[in-house]
């Protein structure tokens, strides 16, 4: 069983991976290069404990193991002793191969290594280590402490111990697991992109997104409109995802409208920069 967990990357992503982990009870370290954003980040996932308690989610006591549980990283040297490494940073493959390769030299040669890639073949990740059936894909939904969801892909030299590993500790910290396979989108982002895709070329063609998003909530009963769930995604997220599906699979159903790339070069990534199909104050 994992003792030391490592999470790499304090974004939206990173943050919320770290503080289910500490909330499980586990020693958990997180680090991001950007010293600004790792200090935001702790303190963003402090103030969530805060309002956890405050709403009767969390005792007090949990609050504070919670807190005790997570720690800033000095550097990627502070992983040495982790039994398992979880990347969450940008996705882009030359940026996480790098990563994973630096990693593979500094961990235990035992540790896990494993991804938050949404899209990425987590073959070629494993493959610029030299441990490849210690490394696999550890998919988690976005917001991560409420989601329940987590995508385990095996890529092709993970080993089965590696997968019941990760198995035993997804249910350690409450998560419920599905196993995809390895290709572009996994399962969740191969059917959800496209259905958001869609809504846009309905934008694009006239209909108003809240009219748009009312008929899928009523209609399908989905909680979220599937516009309002692309602001909160990032339109620049969907947009990469799209781009790389429809390059890597070859097929047009994944082409990405071309309102979706406008509103993208116009800097409207949705809710993070208070633009998107919505405003936001």
């Amino acid at each position: 069983m994992f003792t030391r967990i490592g999470v790499i990357g304090a974004g939206q992503m990173g943050a919320g991976i770290a503080q289910v982990i500490a909330t499980a009870g586990l020693s958990t370290i997180l680090f991001d290069a950007q010293t600004d954003a790792l200090s935001r980040s702790i303190e963003g996932i402090h103030k969530r404990l805060d309002q956890a308690v405050e709403k009767g989610k969390l005792d007090a006591s949990g609050r504070d193991q919670t807190k005790r549980n997570l720690a800033a990283a000095k550097g990627l040297n502070d992983f040495a002793d982790c039994d398992l490494v979880i990347e969450a940073i940008i996705e882009n493959f030359e940026i996480k191969a790098t990563l994973f390769k630096e990693l593979d030299s500094i961990v235990k040669p035992d540790s896990l290594l494993v991804s938050n890639t949404s899209s990425i073949s987590i073959t070629r990740i494993a493959a610029s280590t030299s441990r490849p059936e210690k490394v696999m894909g550890v998919h988690f939904m976005n917001p991560v402490p409420v989601m329940k969801l987590v995508e385990l892909i095996k890529g092709l030299q993970t080993s089965t111990e590696t997968y019941d590993a990760i198995v035993s500790f997804c249910e350690r910290i409450q998560k419920t697991t599905v196993l995809g396979i390895d290709t572009p989108g996994f399962i969740v982002n191969r059917i959800l992109c496209p259905m958001i895709n869609e809504a846009i070329f309905l934008v694009q063609e006239g209909v108003r997104p809240e009219d748009i998003d009312n008929a899928m909530k009523l209609g399908t009963n989905h909680p979220m409109g599937p516009l309002t769930l692309a602001d909160f995604v990032g339109l620049d997220t969907l947009l990469y995802i799209l781009q790389l599906l429809h390059r890597e699979l070859g097929e047009d159903k994944y082409r990405p409208c071309p309102l979706l790339t406008k509103y993208v070069e116009a800097g409207w990534f949705g809710k993070k920069t208070g633009r998107g199909f919505y405003s936001y104050a």
